[in-house]
């Protein structure tokens, strides 16, 4: 997004500070702005339901949308409704990521149930069935997420149109960061070390304990139905032969159980090993944040209360969740081509042009990467992880990504297979987490310029001599090669596409 229309975003957002739509005094107002237009000689009162159309943040407690939400309905004793708008398709995601989500959204119906707040789940995209659930309920202010990625804030800016001439205003509210996006920084910030201590100087203010969501009683005369989920499931258009996965219970208990596990187990490691893809010292929250499942901000105040056990390894923790997390959102917004070579620094431009007809060693297709069939067998390894387990240690996704670089015709079709493959594998892809940690990999975005060298220019390089000088590749190498190994006699079937370069 531009920095006009964030400007603008700002301005609308300190309009609201006078307007109906301020909340109770537990709720810091920094974290919302007003989407759609002020209404001039507006009426003070709500008289209608508010509505919260949750996106981005799936989960009841510790979400700032709902507690806003909530706030402003009891503000004006009206009724407080939940929306979801389920698309068929969303970019690469599949089944797994799909089912991992709606089991979730499962566990925040019953919930909401108990609280007695009605949840509604509407088929299609929000800008179609949104504005006439709003007027069959006669909506009178509607609170939304933010995510950062063009999609979302199509939809977003979409349905603010069309509320916009029924005069329903749309609030936004940064309930995924715990700094909001707009006023951590109000530009592209150009590596973590420049946007560290914004964010910082602002968790005082903003990492604070939330207020529950508690039993509507302004919704006494509603009627609780329940969600058709078969019919939910029906609806959907994604490749569901990527099938979901053991280890990761979808929903908020569950990953509350994994946060709680993270801290009594294996924090006190975290700053020590964090780059051993053979240790489990990892949080392993991702795919929980990404649907906003578990909120960031709940699992930061549980870790730093260990902050005098293990102060290295919270430390540690805060920079990753925290402050790369958010420069990833940070990136999104202000950049609009976020997951294209044009989204790159000049200088990673530059060089990768001149680079772009350097001969590869190597040249794979995009079939032979995504069925693990490279002459690398850590990069296989770690591809099977990610297809097995819907996720990659970090570590290695800098050199799975720098690989695709190395060996794909040009960093435009590096840059694409990578995105590809994380989007339709990882539970947690089509996150800014992912593209940023392509571009990172293959576009140098957050990183410098390094010793020039073939095909890569002046990014950054990595190397399976480097990895052997990290970690025990073997070890995690036998761990997923032997799940899938190949015969010797089968090596020329599977390498039959296969293409080296003199």
């Amino acid at each position: 997004m531009a920095a006009g229309s964030q400007a603008a975003g700002a301005a609308r957002g300190a309009a609201l500070q006078e307007s109906l739509l301020i909340a109770g005094s537990s709720f810091n107002m920094k974290r919302c702005r007003l989407i759609t237009k002020p209404t001039a000689g507006k009426s003070s009162i709500v008289k209608g339901p508010v509505l919260y159309w949750m996106s981005r943040d799936q989960r009841v407690q510790d979400n700032w949308g709902l507690v806003y939400s909530q706030e402003l309905a009891n503000k004006h004793g009206v009724p407080l409704l939940v929306a979801f708008t389920l698309v068929p398709k969303f970019l690469d995601a599949t089944w797994r990521q799909y089912s991992f989500m709606m089991s979730g959204l499962q566990e925040v119906e019953k919930e909401l149930l108990k609280l007695k707040i009605p949840f509604h789940l509407l088929l299609g995209k929000a800008q179609s069935c949104l504005p006439s659930f709003i007027a069959k309920e006669s909506v009178s202010v509607v609170v939304c997420d933010f995510s950062p990625l063009r999609v979302p804030l199509g939809w977003v800016k979409e349905t603010g149109a069309e509320l916009d001439k029924i005069k329903v205003p749309l609030v936004q509210v940064d309930a995924h960061n715990i700094v909001p996006v707009w006023l951590a920084s109000d530009k592209q910030e150009y590596a973590a070390r420049t946007i560290r201590n914004k964010i910082h100087k602002f968790l005082p203010e903003f990492l604070t304990e939330f207020p529950p969501v508690t039993v509507h009683t302004h919704n006494s005369k509603l009627t609780m139905k329940s969600t058709n989920w078969i019919k939910a499931r029906e609806s959907l258009e994604v490749d569901m032969t990527v099938s979901e996965v053991s280890w990761a219970t979808p929903g908020t208990n569950a990953g509350l159980k994994v946060l709680d596990d993270f801290c009594t187990k294996r924090l006190k490691f975290f700053a020590a090993q964090r780059n051993d893809p053979n240790k489990d010292s990892l949080s392993n929250l991702s795919p929980w944040y990404h649907f906003g499942q578990v909120g960031v901000q709940r699992a930061i105040l549980k870790v730093k209360s260990y902050s005098s056990k293990h102060s290295e390894s919270v430390s540690a923790y805060i920079e990753e969740a925290v402050v790369r997390r958010e420069l990833a959102d940070n990136f999104c917004y202000y950049n609009p081509h976020y997951d294209s070579i044009s989204g790159a620094a000049q200088w990673a431009q530059d060089t990768l042009k001149a680079h772009k007809k350097d001969k590869r060693e190597y040249i794979y297709t995009q079939e032979q990467f995504e069925s693990s069939s490279t002459h690398d067998p850590l990069w296989n390894a770690a591809q099977l992880q990610m297809v097995q387990e819907g996720k990659m240690h970090g570590f290695l996704r800098m050199y799975w990504a720098k690989k695709i670089l190395e060996w794909t015709s040009s960093p435009e079709e590096g840059l694409r297979i990578a995105i590809y493959l994380n989007d339709k594998y990882e539970i947690d892809g089509r996150d800014p987490n992912g593209y940023v940690g392509c571009m990172w990999s293959i576009c140098g975005i957050h990183d410098q310029g390094w010793a020039e060298r073939s095909v890569f220019g002046k990014i950054r390089y990595m190397n399976y001599q480097g990895c052997k000088r990290k970690f025990d590749v073997g070890q995690f190498e036998r761990k997923y090669n032997k799940k899938r190994k190949l015969d010797k006699d089968e090596l020329p079937a599977a390498f039959k596409k296969f293409k080296k370069q003199k």
